[in-house]
């Protein structure tokens, strides 16, 4: 029984929709995620005294603290974004696919 349903479920049209698009957007938003991580990283390694600069004279806070929290809340909001098309287009084919197979 449960051979079948997966059969119907990898027939569909919906689902292969569904699949193609899915990794095609995780795979966009991780290179994104990457290049910017690996920015950073390259940017402590060879530009650490630029990192060290203070943000303007008297301050201790200097320009790797907001670029390091800005890698941080880039990674958060890659997340939503994905959360939010997961919620909304995804459920779309992911509910489209399951009335699909339960109608053949």
């Amino acid at each position: 029984m449960n051979d079948l349903i997966y059969q119907r479920i990898e027939d569909s049209a919906h689902f292969r929709e569904l699949v193609e698009k899915r990794q095609r957007f995780a795979i966009i938003l991780s290179i994104i995620m990457l290049v910017i991580y690996v920015g950073f990283i390259l940017l402590i390694a060879f530009a650490p005294g630029w990192l060290g600069t203070p943000l303007h004279a008297g301050t201790s806070v200097t320009r790797g603290i907001p670029i390091g929290i800005g890698v941080i809340i880039i990674s958060f909001v890659l997340t939503a974004v994905y959360v939010w098309r997961a919620n909304g287009e995804f459920d779309r084919l992911t509910h489209a696919m399951l009335r699909e197979v339960n109608a053949s």
